[in-house]
């Protein structure tokens, strides 16, 4: 297809994506990597996703903690 290439095929904004990394979370939210790891690392978290090692942000989920909460 012209105008269409590997390098610009996977670009979705990060509004759109399912999954986000803690770096794109922290973007997205205007909240710290290190507050989105801790928040991550507590037993009853809802939004978070590992992949073995991998710590991936569920977006919806993310929302809704963050719209429920005054204070984190």
């Amino acid at each position: 297809m012209p105008g269409y290439d590997d390098k610009t095929r996977n670009i979705v904004p990060i509004s759109e994506k399912l999954m986000l990394t803690v770096e794109e979370a922290a973007a997205y939210s205007n909240i710290g990597i290190n507050k989105i790891h801790e928040m991550a690392r507590k037993p009853d978290c809802t939004f978070v996703l590992f992949i073995g090692k991998k710590k991936l942000i569920k977006r919806k989920e993310f929302e809704r903690y963050i719209s429920t909460r005054i204070a984190i």
